[in-house]
């Protein structure tokens, strides 16, 4: 049978998930409850640091980043012995075509995760704007601030777009679904890809 999976991103369009059927693994804190989450990625300190210092409260279990160990190993009181028991495990594969662990967002992380480790073969990808627009607006803003100007987001697609693609390419073998308002992806779709609209 099929493994299927459905990553919930932090985009404007993650609602456009309903509940189906798969693995559901979520990013940081999604935009609203995901019954029978699997887990919820995450890969960077501003993250841990917002968890350790209680404003924010991230449920279930959670897959860490390399990032997010170092904070771990540095924090044993503080993190490990208070948030330890959410922890599935760490994941610290860095593909080559990534550069350095900063260039991975949580959605680079987790559909890594779900397609390398999880061996997932159709992985479905809701929130994940922008792939397809200069949108990258995230519900993590409303709780860890950003910088959202466009500089910084010219930047951060000109790094980000070229891993999906990659991504992609790597596991060839995987189905990849995304679901977005319209199909006009900012870079050529590989066979693997299929996009879904409303």
């Amino acid at each position: 049978m099929t493994r299927v999976a459905h990553i919930i991103g932090n985009g404007d369009n993650a609602p456009m998930y309903k509940p189906a059927k798969g693995l559901k693994i979520t990013c940081n804190l999604p935009p609203f409850t995901v019954e029978n989450c699997y887990t919820t990625c995450i890969v960077d300190f501003k993250m841990c640091m917002a968890i350790t210092d209680g404003s924010v409260t991230v449920p279930g279990d959670w897959v860490l980043g390399f990032r997010p160990k170092i904070w771990y190993d540095k924090n044993k009181d503080n993190f490990r012995m208070r948030f330890g028991h959410h922890i599935k495990e760490f994941y610290t594969v860095l593909p080559k075509y990534a550069g350095n662990y900063t260039n991975l967002n949580c959605g680079h992380f987790a559909a890594h995760y779900t397609a390398n480790r999880l061996q997932a073969k159709e992985i479905h990808l809701y929130g994940f704007d922008s792939l397809f627009d200069m949108n990258l607006r995230s519900c993590t803003d409303f709780y860890l601030g950003s910088d959202r100007g466009t500089t910084n987001n010219v930047r951060l697609n000109d790094n980000w777009r070229p891993i999906w693609q990659k991504i992609f390419e790597e596991f060839k073998d995987t189905q990849f679904v995304l679901h977005h308002n319209h199909d006009k992806l900012k870079f050529p779709k590989g066979e693997n890809v299929e996009i879904v609209t409303k």
